[in-house]
């Protein structure tokens, strides 16, 4: 199954997210506390009452953001699919289902009564001023390809100070710092550092299998290279999320015999099942030298600080086994 990136979700969003007629009854057990405004990606001021506590998030890393935080989402979009991708922080049984990623619907979010709505920037084109009409909106970056570590962390603690866990995102985030430093330190410590690695996720359609590099500057990318490998990819890919498009030919390119490749693959697993007697697959150099690892299955490319804990974590333990 072709897994909806962040970034394929922008060009798949609907413009005209389901509208509503409903009228948003008072809210139940609306925080307390004194007023909150925070600052952004759109550069926008949004002053909530108090730090919200009844939350609507439409993007799973936000939504990673929110339950490691220590909140329970009141609504989230995709949940199912959630709980399948991204496992870092897990989800509530009780959270409502908000609809589609690309394709929210606006009566369900406002059914719920939220006290904010958080959802990623390329989604403010139609939707944010069809929420804006019934709930404050917070909008985060999501990712930014020339500095996604310091776009993580402005991005988890705009959420933070939004629902009041400004202290739990400071510990979180200290704690991703001390995992990847362990993790350089254990890398270097094994002669590995400078490992020449791919990490790639891919899908498959029909007999044709698609291939998307996460080029230098995705955030899994800085995650390898921040515990001492260095990406071997160097094809074009997109400004945003660092992610390139290619084929099994066009991973011909790399050539040196040390390369490892790292994927993903949580559903249908092109790697093994659509690749593994093709004849290109296995003369590239991590096939002959058999270092092909696949991630975790739940293991979010696109998470928030806890799916980086997890996935240094797997690049650690592959490279120094």
């Amino acid at each position: 199954m072709r897994v909806l990136t962040p970034a394929l979700l922008a060009a798949a969003l609907l413009l005209s997210a389901c509208g509503t007629t409903e009228t948003p009854e008072a809210k139940p057990g609306a925080a307390t506390g004194g007023p909150v405004t925070v600052t952004d990606a759109r550069g926008k001021a949004v002053t909530l009452p108090a730090a919200a506590k009844r939350v609507v998030v439409l993007e799973w890393g936000e939504t990673e953001m929110v339950s490691s935080l220590g909140v329970t989402p009141v609504g989230a979009a995709d949940a199912a699919g959630y709980r399948t991708w991204d496992k870092a922080a897990p989800l509530a049984p009780e959270v409502s289902d908000v609809g589609k990623r690309n394709e929210p619907s606006v009566d369900a979010i406002v059914a719920l009564n939220p006290e904010v709505v958080i959802m990623p920037e390329e989604r403010d084109s139609a939707l944010v001023p069809q929420l804006e009409k019934y709930v404050p909106v917070v909008v985060t970056k999501s990712s930014d390809a020339s500095r996604n570590f310091d776009r993580l962390r402005e991005d988890f603690r705009l959420v933070a100070k939004t629902i009041g866990k400004e202290s739990e995102a400071d510990r979180i985030l200290s704690e991703m710092d001390i995992k990847l430093a362990e993790g350089r330190k254990a890398v270097e410590a094994k002669g590995s550092a400078g490992t020449p690695f791919l990490m790639a996720d891919g899908y498959q359609q029909g007999s044709t299998v698609s291939i998307r590099p996460f080029g230098k500057g995705s955030q899994v990318s800085d995650v390898a290279e921040a515990v001492g490998l260095k990406n071997a990819w160097a094809g074009k890919v997109d400004p945003q999320w660092g992610l390139g498009q290619t084929d099994i030919e066009g991973l011909t390119a790399l050539t040196d015999p040390k390369t490892v490749l790292f994927y993903s693959a949580s559903e249908e697993d092109v790697f093994t099942t659509g690749l593994a007697r093709n004849p290109v697959w296995q003369r590239l150099p991590f096939a002959v030298s058999k270092k092909v690892f696949k991630l975790d299955p739940g293991t979010w490319t696109f998470g928030g600080p806890k799916s980086v804990i997890g996935l240094a974590g797997q690049i650690v333990r592959h490279t120094t086994a």
